[in-house]
């Protein structure tokens, strides 16, 4: 019940709410960007959701214009408190995770969830492993698991776990359990950079 029905409409009805805030920080931070380097607001990246569906997914753009893509060893997104792609504002938004603030419009649209596995990149379906699969089988988050207790110290293979025990659990007690931990983390700023 909860799962199917009762999360998407706390997601609509806490999206409705927090959005008067998000235009707050909105009319705050967009001109700054767009001051920094004259280049867009938003960085509008495709992702995948439920069910192998591909969405636009909505940040605060805190990397200079074209930046190259740098991946770890792993895949997961190079991070580090020194890297030269990110602007002098990307580097405040990212530290206080306000650059995500944006994904709020992705929920209320029905993209995305407050808590759930994080967007994955769109892939051919037939090269999924049966994980990426299990983890699809759920709206994506604006924050999950990993993001709460690890941010971005852990690897991807744990985030994967991560993502699949989440989407073979969903509970209200889990989500309420990681939106709190999210805002512990967010406030005492752990793990903010994982190449550092």
């Amino acid at each position: 019940m909860y799962r199917k029905y009762i999360k998407r409409v706390l997601d609509i009805l806490f999206g409705i709410i927090g959005f008067p805030f998000f235009a707050i920080i909105f009319i705050v931070v967009a001109p700054i960007i767009k001051l920094e380097d004259r280049g867009p607001v938003f960085y509008n990246a495709g992702r995948l959701g439920k069910d192998t569906k591909v969405f636009k997914m909505y940040k605060f753009r805190s990397m200079k214009v074209n930046a190259p893509d740098i991946r770890n060893e792993d895949g997961s997104t190079f991070n580090s408190e020194t890297d030269p792609r990110v602007t002098k504002i990307g580097r405040i938004l990212r530290k206080l995770s306000i650059d995500e603030t944006p994904q709020l419009i992705n929920v209320i649209k029905g993209d995305m969830s407050f808590v759930g596995p994080r967007p994955g990149l769109p892939l051919d379906w037939e090269h999924f492993s049966d994980e990426e699969k299990r983890r699809r089988t759920v709206r994506p988050g604006i924050t999950g698991y990993s993001q709460a207790y690890y941010r971005n110290s852990d690897t991807m293979e744990k985030r994967m776990d991560n993502d699949v025990n989440y989407a073979e659990h969903v509970s209200f007690l889990l989500d309420c359990k990681i939106l709190l931990k999210t805002v512990e983390s967010v406030i005492r700023k752990e793990n903010v950079n994982r190449n550092d």
